[in-house]
């Protein structure tokens, strides 16, 4: 990999927190350094927030949500709300390339995956746009009766005031896909986004301040998961808790969430599998199983990190996934053609090479990468690593949330049906045949709630999306 010039022409904003309409200061002063993970360089920082700072937002978004009896926000017509969904997605378009350089700077995501997320996150707030105006015209559907005498209706409400929660891997697409839809329906929102990557959505409310969001619809609080994010999910005047990130802050949201009897969903880890069946088009269907796993760094939650490929074909499978992962591109984020980044952070570096050492030591073959790339000397970089494994190590049953692929082969579709569906996860999974009988009958036996057939990770706000068992439940995106 050569290392081209290039110019750094967006610096990371400083902000403050966003209450209430206003940029407010964190009532302790608190502030969270900024870290390039390609450089491990400090670059700026976020405010860091607490409990007193959630209690001022969530005052904030009840106040918004009731003034006026709802007039204000909550009651107002769905084009009314629609109009500065809109404003939102135009403005994120507008700001495209800055929001694209700032995430990749913030997250360690490559320059172009960056660039796609933003057009998906202008995307969403246009569709949850015309969802918004579609809500006027469904409201007070008629229910038949089988009595004349009486009449009943549908009248959709929103919830209330939400606490939305997000993760570090997609910043600001993640927070959309819980803002957009939030503030469609008529919600008032506080977000808390991940400690590790905050400034682009410290952005999107300088975008909401810019095209006159009513003040107090949306709150943006930074910080610490247990300074902020505790509290936000534990307070009393939070209607809902809407959580994407780990299993285990995902059950400690649904203990607090419990303890007023509020209503939550959760979209957790996973650990899917993509089945490759004999007669597939060996080229296209290695070209998936890249994708599957080391888009995003490897860094997704629905990332297809266990394959399973079928006996017949699985030499010369493996040897063309092996060399064209070789030739995967692992550089800055910033330069051209860059297909891997770093990991988010020293902490998720040091966590997934402790995971492929533990895996080396209960017999696991390491195919090609595990290691820090020779030409790097500074930043959180993993070669794409993949692992021949036995099913019973621990790699190929925990998350691993970085560029890491356990592999292992089956003999027929039952066996590889109860390979996948062997975990204590189900958010994704995928199977891969020329075959559309086969196909259908994996994705019915899938125990996961999003099945891809013939590709991995292709992801539309149209359709819903989440998992079960221990993936979460409730669904994001769709209607």
């Amino acid at each position: 990999c050569c290392f081209c010039s290039k110019i750094m022409a967006v610096k990371v904003p400083t902000r403050l927190l966003f209450i209430d309409g206003e940029w407010t200061a964190p009532i302790k002063g608190n502030r969270l350094p900024v870290i390039n993970p390609a450089t491990e360089e400090t670059i700026g920082e976020i405010p860091s927030g607490t409990a007193e700072d959630i209690e001022v937002a969530v005052k904030a978004a009840r106040t918004a949500f009731t003034r006026n009896r709802g007039k204000y926000w909550a009651r107002t017509s769905g084009a009314f709300r629609a109009k500065y969904l809109r404003a939102i997605a135009a403005k994120v378009t507008e700001r495209k390339s800055e929001l694209a350089e700032l995430e990749a700077l913030d997250c360690g995501k490559p320059l172009d995956e960056a660039a796609w997320d933003v057009d998906d996150v202008a995307g969403c707030f246009e569709f949850y746009a015309g969802l918004a105006e579609a809500l006027d015209s469904k409201q007070r559907a008629p229910v038949s009766l089988p009595m004349e005498s009486f009449k009943s209706h549908v009248l959709k409400e929103p919830i209330g005031v939400v606490g939305l929660i997000t993760p570090w891997n997609y910043p600001l697409l993640m927070a959309t896909w819980k803002v957009a839809p939030a503030l469609a329906a008529g919600c008032t929102a506080i977000l808390k986004p991940s400690e590790l990557s905050s400034v682009t959505c410290l952005e999107l409310a300088s975008i909401c301040k810019d095209v006159g969001l009513p003040s107090g619809v949306l709150n943006i609080i930074t910080g610490l998961g247990r300074e902020a994010g505790a509290p936000l999910a534990a307070h009393p005047d939070v209607d809902k808790v809407a959580f994407t990130g780990s299993t285990v802050t995902g059950r400690s949201v649904m203990t607090a969430a419990a303890q007023v009897i509020k209503p939550v969903s959760l979209e957790l880890g996973g650990k899917s599998p993509i089945i490759v069946f004999e007669d597939v088009d060996i080229d296209k269907a290695v070209e998936w199983v890249m994708f599957g796993c080391f888009w995003t760094n490897g860094q997704i939650c629905s990332a297809t990190s266990r394959l399973l490929v079928q006996e017949s074909i699985a030499k010369e499978f493996i040897d063309k996934l092996v060399t064209w992962t070789k030739s995967i591109k692992i550089c800055d984020p910033l330069e051209k053609d860059c297909r891997l980044g770093p990991v988010v952070s020293e902490g998720q570096y040091k966590k997934i090479l402790q995971l492929i050492s533990t895996a080396k030591d209960e017999g696991a073959s390491v195919l090609c990468g595990g290691e820090r790339p020779i030409h790097l000397k500074k930043g959180y970089y993993i070669e794409p690593t993949i692992l021949s494994v036995n099913p019973s190590t621990q790699i190929w049953k925990e998350e691993v949330f970085g560029p890491v692929l356990s592999f292992t082969t089956f003999r027929t579709e039952d066996e590889a049906i109860d390979l996948a569906n062997d975990t204590q996860y189900g958010l994704g999974g995928a199977v891969l045949s020329k075959d559309a009988d086969v196909c259908a009958r994996v994705t019915e036996s899938l125990q996961a709630g999003i099945i891809w057939v013939n590709c991995s990770q292709p992801c539309f706000c149209q359709a819903p999306w989440g998992g079960n068992k221990r993936s979460g439940f409730g669904r994001e995106l769709g209607e």
